[in-house]
């Protein structure tokens, strides 16, 4: 009989190569859209409320990513993401702070998709002008109702969206009891989102344009390889590399 951690290492990797699937027609059309508007000097925004976060971060300042990928933070680590009109107030202050600009991409990671502020950040960058994309659970956000006045849910008010393929409840091992471990959303989402990254890589090298492509700090002459690529974005970032 296979252990936990096994039985969650085989269910993870078929839930992996479902994601890679069934979002490729969709990294494949939204890739391009990203790449021209950073090759017209644009960033790539991300915000993911409470857990999501995390993966929201996994695209920013980091080596072997663009440095042209910033976040919208929730100071509350989704705390009061419920509130009403609370999502709005954090884009808009982002938005006088760095700049949510018309024809640039946010990235809005929500694993149900059912709460306020994903929707309000997704709502007020349309508004805007950008391209809004949805990394959600749908077999999830399908049977959950919304916390939003609206009534919309984050794959509702999005332009694109991506899939994690997850489960209700996010975990897929039974542990026992009618209880399960071993979520999958931070491992699928932040895949997804490297593979976004590198098809947006991919894109730019093919049409001639250069990689603003982080490296390691521990690398030599990185640091300041680094520095030079950030300061073109000067006043862009929400996490400036120093």
């Amino acid at each position: 009989m296979p252990s936990l951690a096994d039985t969650y290492y085989e269910r993870a990797s078929a839930l992996l190569a479902r994601a890679r699937e069934s979002n490729a027609p969709v990294i494949a059309r939204l890739a391009p859209q990203i790449g021209r508007s950073i090759a017209l000097g644009g960033v790539v925004h991300t915000f993911g409320s409470g857990h999501s976060e995390i993966v929201s971060r996994e695209i920013i300042g980091r080596a072997g990513g663009l440095v042209c990928v910033t976040g919208i933070v929730d100071p509350t680590g989704g705390f009061i993401e419920n509130l009403p009109g609370y999502g709005e107030m954090l884009a808009a202050r982002y938005d006088r702070q760095y700049q949510l600009n018309a024809g640039e991409t946010v990235i809005v990671i929500s694993n149900s998709g059912k709460n306020a502020s994903p929707v309000d950040v997704a709502l007020y960058a349309r508004a805007k002008g950008l391209t809004v994309a949805a990394l959600t659970c749908m077999a999830m956000s399908k049977k959950t109702p919304s916390q939003h006045p609206s009534g919309k849910k984050l794959f509702e008010v999005a332009d694109h969206v991506l899939d994690n393929c997850g489960v209700p409840g996010d975990a897929v091992v039974e542990v026992g009891g009618g209880t399960s471990a071993g979520p999958t959303s931070t491992l699928a989402g932040c895949s997804i989102l490297n593979w976004l990254m590198l098809a947006v890589a991919e894109w730019l090298g093919a049409n001639g344009h250069p990689l603003p492509m982080l490296r390691s700090q521990n690398i030599p002459g990185a640091i300041e390889h680094n520095r030079e690529l950030a300061s073109r974005y000067k006043g862009r970032l929400s996490r400036q590399l120093a």
